[in-house]
């Protein structure tokens, strides 16, 4: 399955600093950094973090006057670094005294967030929002209007209880939530686009941390606006409890062609690493189709046919071996990142699986013979033995790879003692280089 085959909800597209978020643009990854924004150096370590490990977007923390004076500092960080990956300021409570007062620091960042519910209250929530609404049109900056069940504005609440309760037929107090949620998102949209800001500079979101519903939310809203989505569990939680509840909120939402932005909210371990959240996003949408950022490595769990673990550490072993390549791999054999591959542990789904990659090998069995067949496009190409058959695969691997991908040369590259392809620049110092594209 590709993104041609999702019928993808018409949403209109929206310039975040070099990046398209919605229309017929592919889904873009978000994240956050964890930093004091204040810290110049840690918040630009993290930012380019994450953009390396494949965030589009990141958002950054503006809480004080020190944080969004940090922004110009950041962002001269990162053009020296040559990273020009958009950068989006999450206002709350004092976004409107911030975004007066420190208008032309608020200039360096590509997008604002605002949450409509602490915005303030009463008379001052109309009054500080439009604050924020006219900082965004006066820099010409677009806005996601981010909508959080966990800080929803408590007057639009108690009206839709109110009302609810006056109701001949009543809702669940989760539907009425989600009403609630809907509608302080559409009105402030609404209020934004009345007070200048167009309808092609607003973004979308409703962020809830129940799975259901947060797909019925998003269902819902996606039939009453062209804006473009952001798509979010939050508050996920971490490791495999977040991943798996983002995926499975996520994914019904991406594959009924709604959500053009998404993050994967996750708990950051004790100094664990912020760019799980990327990895884990990057995978859902790989594993629907939608987007591809690494081939892909099918392998087996391993059973009591399976006599040892190596198969278990050559599928870990090809999978390193990947993500290590893929920089020099993505820059001289473009489209590599559709590649299919499998590595399995004994004959009853071995040479199945491996007939349906591009290049697959199984190994052998309890009570098989030691030996490990390769197919290559489908057919049985060639069949390794002995003690080398780890790095024999790699070989066969990246020559296939070469042969199928390589568009930049017309001549065998030169290959590192991996067997990795080199980078441009050592293949001319050793003469590797050839002319034209393939």
């Amino acid at each position: 399955m590709s993104i041609k085959n999702i019928n993808r909800r018409k949403s209109l597209p929206v310039k975040v600093g070099n990046v398209i978020i919605g229309g017929d643009n592919p889904i873009v990854i978000q994240s956050m950094t964890d930093t004091n924004t204040s810290d110049i150096e840690k918040t630009t370590e993290q930012i380019i973090a994450l953009s390396k490990a494949g965030s589009e977007v990141v958002r950054v923390t503006v809480n004080d006057s020190d944080a969004i004076k940090a922004i110009p500092f950041i962002r001269d960080r990162l053009q020296k670094a040559g990273e020009n990956i958009p950068i989006v300021g999450d206002f709350h409570f004092n976004g409107h005294i911030l975004l007066d007062k420190y208008r032309d620091d608020a200039s360096y960042l590509d997008k604002f967030r605002i949450n409509p519910g602490n915005v303030g209250k009463k008379n001052k929530k109309d009054k500080n929002f439009t604050t924020m609404i006219e900082a965004a049109c006066e820099l010409d900056k677009p806005v996601r209007i981010g909508v959080n069940w966990g800080s929803l504005d408590q007057e639009l609440l108690a009206d839709k209880l109110d009302l609810n309760n006056k109701s001949k037929k009543p809702k669940s107090l989760d539907d009425v939530m989600c009403d609630a949620v809907i509608t302080s998102a559409l009105e402030s949209a609404n209020l934004a686009e009345s007070l200048g800001l167009k309808k092609d500079q607003i973004i979308i979101s409703c962020k809830l941390s129940k799975v259901n519903m947060l797909i019925d939310v998003y269902k819902k809203i996606s039939e009453m606006c062209n804006y473009a989505l952001h798509l979010g569990l939050t508050e996920a939680g971490s490791n495999e409890r977040g991943i798996v509840y983002s995926a499975c909120a996520l994914s019904p939402l991406l594959l009924n062609g709604i959500g053009d932005t998404i993050r994967v909210s996750l708990t950051t371990d004790i100094d664990g690493n912020r760019t799980k959240e990327v990895t884990v996003a990057k995978l859902i949408l790989q594993s629907l189709g939608i987007r591809y950022f690494l081939p892909d490595v099918t392998s087996c769990p391993g059973c009591g046919r399976t006599s040892s673990d190596y198969f278990q550490k050559l599928a870990f072993d090809i999978d390193q071996h990947i993500k290590e390549s893929m920089p020099v791999w993505k820059k001289d054999y473009p489209g590599v990142e559709n590649l299919k591959i499998s590595v399995m542990g004994c004959i009853v789904n071995g040479p199945g699986e491996s007939k349906h990659a591009d290049i697959g090998i199984s190994l052998p069995g309890r009570g098989e013979n030691p030996t490990a067949p390769v197919f290559i496009d489908g057919e049985k190409k060639v069949t390794l033995q002995g003690d080398n058959i780890t790095n024999d695969f790699k070989k066969i691997l990246f020559e296939y790879i070469e042969n199928r991908y390589c568009l930049l040369y017309t001549s065998p590259s030169p290959r590192d003692q991996r067997g990795s392809p080199m980078p441009a620049s050592a293949r001319k110092k050793k003469g590797g280089g050839g002319g034209g594209g393939g």
